[in-house]
């Protein structure tokens, strides 16, 4: 007796099934038949996985290479006894430290919420008996019984059925209720397309049913799916990548820096603490220890307002993820499309009508042919109108959320066309009452209703249901004016191809005269002499705004791709309307078509290795795949190099979420499975989200690009200021406190204000990051050198000055901490933008940043004026002249870097 989801049991009878079990469907298992499995097989839970200790994650926040350096400096503080410097460096450690804390203490717990997915009971039959039991206790060979509003409590082999629904949605991605069967499929039937079974977690929706248990807890497709999300590896988000590579790059550098300084400290007579002290002055000026909090603070403004555009954050690095992204894997329901059927398209009496609106909201117009239809004063139009409405039992509720269905929402959209033409389904029954009904069973594949018609008319059947079913009972139909003619099969399966190629879901409609004492109806009633109405044609249109945002992508250089677990047709035809609205040509020189790179998840699973990658890369529709399949996508597409944004809702999408390298769930269909597996959630489920998202992320990026920019020429020049004057055996022009003091006011008063720089324009024009690419690209780095040495220059030439007039090494050092501070606050304003113009970005369009460099300006006075402050730091004040020299020296770096971005402005307009 087996138990793993590799079994076959979609490819057996029910006599093979029960048998291999060891099990009579009535009897069910005795109890102590049941314990002995429950001892063989263990419960029915899923394994979880216990993650790290509130410890662990505490202590992991020390693993950087640049708080190692802080480390050791503040240990050398402590036994040098410089104790304002220790305690400033302490806090600067600390704080880091609990920032990322506090974000990763947020770990993932997809496990849990999977496990409590299964803590529900379930009805079995033991010892002849029915009884509740809590899942936990299923054992293989169990008999289960279930019935609408059930969980299915494992994975079940179905043995008997009536009218059984299930909502499979979170497991497969099948956007409606699966209508079961019992009879055996194919071994090579995809999971979405095993109607002989039921499985764990998904939802019976309508009928009732009763299954044999045939797999439990880790080894039911849910356990498989949780096995996938626990191996599935956490990336590295490129930020923090590229954080860690610069690190590594830095402390080699620090080490290499202070090296030579102590060769040069001896060389010079320096020893003792006065030598330690230097290269530890060295050592911290040479790390920007404000960026990791600087880098924290800027993600979470992201996160707000990421949060004002319908889109939660989970987790901080994600938002710089976004501005990364160079591939979006999609869902199709909910996503792009609105999550409610529509019908488009009528056939009735031989004339095709369009049907206007979409959604559950009954508003919407009748044409034909362009011309405005009214279906009350159509004959033909308005009888299969009436027959949707009558042969159907789902019916709309009006919620928090606005209109919804009760039901089947292809019989929803059903409920919606009529309603449109000014049909009342209340009004209806009053004068056409339902007699009898016969339910919809997939062996039959059609529903039908009786209904009787007053006093001196005939009852009637109306009949809907595969088109298949519906006209091998027909005999005629009807023209527009409702007159018998005759049946004109190939024109109608001509008609509802046309219908199925556009990726309509099609339902023919017809309807039989009964006797005048007809009470009841059975099958044999409508086996035969069914009049044909027509046809109504439906589908899950795309949302509002989609085509716009699908464009907007692809002119970012970001591709997207469609994965569901909907038919290839109905996929492929969606995808197609989303370049409908595009300009003549355009999606083809974008490289966008829809029809010819689509595939489905059985063709899909044939794929090896290398040829599922390149697959994967140039397919735009990925239809009925497996969970397994979503999974190796991501997979196959960053194996390629691509940043892969993966979407999704259900049970199924959550390995797949957790190993892109940004996981998006939906807030309004999506289960906690996939929630807490995602790094993002959509409170709206809407793909425009995610482009906003992705524009917001990339202003994000960019934003810490330019405080990283505005930084690490404040670190060279601290730095080769010290290392310079130990060259040359000069007093330091600048001391360990006042380094400090520089690194972390201004990165709070003046760094931290680029956090507020409002995205600049034509951001979504450009094509994605390289992940490859370092923190500081060639055509930034180059600023950051320039800069870093205009400040060395600018110090030294302060400091002598100033030495010469005054004679005086505090006042020389103070005109230096100044001339670094005043050169930050000038440079602040070249890092708005070096691709646009003030012009182009607006002066006064990040007010706070202005407002920082006046609060720093006033601090700066009271840093060389103040008593207080003089004690402290070592300062004194400084003459007019010692000013005029300070504000000379920064307005010549602003100016030489303003003439850099002109040049590099001009030469790309040229090229």
């Amino acid at each position: 007796m087996s138990n793993s989801t590799s079994s076959g049991w979609h490819e057996k009878s029910v006599e093979e099934i029960l048998n291999q079990l060891s099990v009579a469907a009535e009897q069910g298992l005795t109890a102590d038949e049941a314990g002995r499995r429950r001892q063989a097989h263990g419960p029915n839970i899923l394994t979880k996985n216990t993650g790290k200790s509130a410890l662990q994650l505490f202590a992991g926040q020390f693993k950087d290479p640049m708080i190692y350096i802080l480390i050791a400096a503040f240990l050398l503080m402590i036994f040098l006894s410089e104790w304002i410097e220790a305690a400033v460096v302490f806090i600067i450690v600390l704080a880091n430290a609990v920032i990322g804390f506090a974000q990763e203490a947020k770990a993932i717990k997809a496990m849990d919420a999977l496990s409590k997915s299964m803590e529900i009971e379930a009805t079995v039959v033991r010892d002849g008996a029915a009884a509740r039991v809590p899942a936990e206790q299923l054992v293989p060979g169990d008999i289960v019984k279930l019935q609408s509003g059930d969980k299915v409590p494992a994975d079940l082999r179905l043995l008997k059925i009536r009218e059984l629904q299930v909502d499979e949605s979170a497991l497969t991605g099948e956007s409606v209720p699966v209508r079961k069967q019992t009879a055996p499929l194919p071994g090579n039937t995809v999971l979405a397309d095993r109607t002989n079974l039921a499985y764990s977690s998904t939802l019976v929706t309508y009928g009732t049913g009763t299954g044999v248990v045939a797999t439990i807890g880790d080894h039911t497709e849910i356990g498989h799916i949780n096995e996938m999300l626990t191996s599935a590896s956490v990336l590295e988000t490129p930020l923090t990548r590229k954080i860690h590579q610069f690190s590594h790059v830095l402390l080699i550098g620090v080490i290499g820096l202070s090296l030579v300084a102590l060769i040069f400290g001896f060389l010079h007579g320096f020893t003792g603490a006065d030598l330690v002290l230097t290269v530890i002055s060295l050592a911290v000026a040479a790390i920007p220890e404000s960026l990791p909090a600087v880098v924290t603070v800027i993600l979470a403004l992201g996160v707000t307002r990421l949060a004002e555009k319908n889109a939660i954050i989970r987790k901080l690095p994600a938002v710089e993820t976004l501005g990364s992204t160079s591939i979006i894997c999609s869902d199709k329901t909910g996503t792009l499309t609105q999550n409610e059927m529509t019908v488009e398209q009528i056939e009735a009496g031989r004339q095709v009508y369009a049907v206007s609106g979409v959604g559950y909201k009954p508003e919407g117009d009748f044409s034909h042919n362009d011309t405005p239809a009214s279906p009350k004063s159509l004959p033909a139009l308005a009888e299969i109108l009436k027959a949707g409405l009558l042969c159907n039992d789902s019916r709309l509720t009006q919620t928090d959320v606005g209109l919804q269905v009760e039901g089947d929402p292809t019989e929803g959209a059903l409920v919606v066309s009529a309603n449109k033409a000014g049909f009342a389904v209340d009004d209806l029954l009053k004068t056409m009452p339902r007699i009898d009904a016969i339910p919809f069973e997939s062996e039959y594949m059609y529903m039908a209703t009786l209904h009787r018609r007053g006093e001196n008319r005939s009852p009637v059947v109306y009949v809907k249901g595969s088109l298949e079913s519906i006209l091998s009972r027909c005999e005629a139909a009807y023209d527009e004016d409702m007159q018998s003619i005759p049946l004109d099969a190939d024109g109608v399966h001509g008609q509802s191809s046309r219908m199925a190629g556009q990726g309509l879901r099609v339902l023919a409609f017809a309807m039989k005269e009964m006797p005048a004492d007809t009470a009841s109806i059975g099958h044999e009633d409508i086996a035969g002499g069914l009049i044909y109405l027509g046809l109504q044609a439906m589908i899950d249109p795309p949302r509002p705004g989609i085509s716009r945002a699908f464009h907007d992508c692809y002119k970012a250089g970001i591709r997207v791709k469609m994965i569901t677990g909907d038919h290839v047709d109905t996929a492929t035809a969606i995808a197609d309307q989303l370049v409908r609205d595009w300009a003549p040509d355009e999606a083809e020189l974008l490289g966008v078509d829809f029809r010819i790179h689509s595939i489905g998840g059985r063709e899909l699973g044939e794929r090896e290795d290398a040829e599922f990658a390149d697959t994967a890369l140039r397919t735009h529709v990925f239809a009925r795949v497996a969970p397994e399949q979503k999974l190796r996508l991501v997979e196959a597409l960053q194996s390629k190099g691509y940043v892969v944004a993966m979407t999704g809702d259900g049970v199924n999408d959550a390995p797949a979420l957790r190993q892109a390298d940004i996981g998006i769930a939906m807030g309004i269909t999506g289960t906690e499975v996939s929630k807490e597996a995602a790094d993002m959630i959509l409170t709206d489920d809407a793909f425009t989200t995610i482009r906003d998202a992705v524009e917001e992320g990339r202003g994000v990026y960019d934003n810490i690009v330019k405080f990283i920019t505005w930084t690490l020429p404040t670190n060279i020049s601290e730095a080769g200021v010290v290392l310079l004057a130990l060259i040359f055996g000069m007093a330091a022009p600048i001391q360990p406190l006042q380094i400090l003091w520089i690194n972390t006011v201004t990165a709070v008063l003046l760094g931290l204000m680029l956090a507020f720089e409002p995205k600049e324009p034509g951001l979504m024009a450009l094509p994605p990051r390289n992940a490859d690419e370092p923190l500081i690209a060639p055509n930034m780095l180059k600023y950051v050198l320039a800069v870093g040495l205009l400040l060395i220059f600018s110090v030294f030439f302060v400091f002598e000055r100033t030495m010469l007039r005054s004679a005086d090494l505090v006042v020389a050092q103070t005109a230096a901490v100044n001339a670094i501070v005043f050169g930050e606050m000038f440079y602040l304003l070249n890092v708005r933008s070096f691709r646009n113009t003030l012009d182009d970005i607006g002066l006064f369009a990040n007010k706070r940043l202005l407002g920082g460099i006046g609060v720093m300006a006033i601090l700066q006075g009271i840093f060389t004026h103040a008593g207080f402050m003089n004690r402290i730091f070592g300062t004194a004040p400084l003459s007019a002249a010692t000013w005029l020299c300070i504000i000379g020296a920064s307005l010549a770096i602003f100016a030489v870097v303003e003439l850099m971005k002109w040049h590099d402005r001009r030469r790309e307009r040229k090229a």
